[in-house]
């Protein structure tokens, strides 16, 4: 058997980062790569497994206990974020970890310390596995990845173990905002699910942010800079002006549990004309649906300032707040708090300040919360995980397994 932590490291060496500019889906074909080898990878295992031509691999174990009991699928996408390199990823493997800060030795003086990233003092004795500085690690999602895999060996190898119909899923774009919109729910098959897709130990979210993205456009008008007066409109300053009336207090920087907030991501153009984007988040409907009222609001009174068709916002919802369609199947929820005490895993029920496949998935019928797949810092090149979070989110999954095949 294929032990979990080679099998993640197999995983991370394969580059899937997600294209966010393309309308193709997979955004990618690369993250076609991995699909594939987790498609053959199942049936060389026994299980009968596909790849549509969107890019999701589904599978299904038939039960092998009497009577009627849930099918029971989990999740986990493959692509990396496209905020930093998931191309020639190169691991550093620290065995029995002792607390120490650790050079990320493929950037000179580059350092994950503990007095930053505290959390790492948490898992001193254990395998911890880090970038070199250059990449991002992958733990987002192929620790996910990696654990539905592990758990899946188990399973085949392991007759005697009780189970129901489980079903595996794998997706591409999750990074994206993309991972499950063609997902078919009916045909994956699943009463309930689970994305394997959270952060540290214990953590257990069934509720996320309602997200939205705006995009706003500014016309400007350009003369020359010395006959200018009276005349020129500089987009740049009226994007400014535009961010200015936005409060403060509701940057990501000053929130958190929660509370929503205005995110600026990016910002571009000249004199004549201006493009930003926003994405909004709140966990709370009404305020959600207020704060794109805000964003009209601004628009209006640039324009009311400037002239009609200065500014115009084009605000799009992303996703909704999963809770109110998990809520009403809480027993998934409390399922995955006994999978984990029995895993020796505290369980941390708490928001996802971000969104998951789960709440789509939950919305299209699917009731989905999220767990810990064990990996930290996500996005970027102070990523990291260990071997034990990874072992110990494969147990969770094979006692819930075990739970509702009771």
């Amino acid at each position: 058997m294929e032990k979990i932590l080679d099998r993640f490291l197999r995983y991370v060496a394969v580059d899937t980062q997600s294209n966010e500019e393309s309308e193709s889906q997979p955004s990618a074909a690369k993250e076609l790569n991995l699909l594939r080898m987790l498609r053959d990878e199942l049936q060389a295992l026994g299980v009968e497994a596909t790849l549509d031509e969107y890019g999701y691999v589904m599978a299904t174990i038939p039960s092998n206990v009497e009577g009627p009991v849930p099918a029971i699928g989990f999740i986990a996408h493959v692509d990396t974020a496209p905020d930093a390199s998931g191309a020639d990823i190169k691991p550093q493997i620290i065995e029995d970890y002792d607390g120490a800060d650790i050079p990320l030795k493929g950037v000179p003086g580059l350092v994950l310390k503990t007095a930053e990233f505290p959390e790492l003092l948490a898992h001193k004795g254990e395998t911890l596995v880090t970038t070199d500085g250059t990449t991002l690690l992958g733990a987002d999602d192929k620790a996910g990845v990696a654990e539905i895999m592990d758990t899946v060996q188990y399973i085949m190898a392991h007759p005697g173990f009780k189970h129901g119909p489980v079903k595996v899923g794998f997706t591409p774009d999750e990074e994206i905002g993309r991972g499950v919109v063609k997902f078919d729910v009916q045909k994956f098959g699943a009463d309930y699910a689970y994305t394997m897709d959270g952060g540290e130990v214990g953590e257990l979210e069934f509720e996320n942010f309602n997200a939205a993205s705006a995009v706003i456009r500014i016309q400007g008008s350009n003369v020359h800079p010395g006959y200018a007066k009276g005349k020129m409109r500089n987009a740049l300053h009226i994007a400014q002006e535009f961010d200015a009336l936005l409060p403060v207090s509701q940057r990501p920087e000053y929130t958190q549990d929660y509370e929503g907030f205005f995110h600026l991501i990016s910002l571009k153009g000249t004199v004549e004309e201006a493009q930003f984007s926003y994405i909004i988040r709140d966990h709370d409907r009404a305020k959600f649906e207020h704060k794109k009222q805000v964003i009209a609001q601004c628009a209006d009174f640039i324009n009311a300032r400037y002239g009609a068709g200065t500014v115009t916002a084009t605000v799009r919802d992303q996703y909704y707040n999963m809770r109110e369609q998990v809520e009403p199947h809480y027993h998934v929820v409390e399922k995955a708090v006994k999978a984990m005490e029995l895993a020796g895993v505290k369980p941390r029920i708490q928001p996802i300040r971000g969104g998951t496949d789960g709440a789509n998935l939950s919305f299209k019928g699917l009731p989905c919360p999220n767990i810990f797949a064990g990996g930290l810092n996500f996005h970027g090149k102070f990523e990291w995980v260990t071997l034990e979070n990874m072992e110990k989110a494969a147990a969770v999954i094979r006692n819930i397994i075990a739970l509702y095949a009771e």
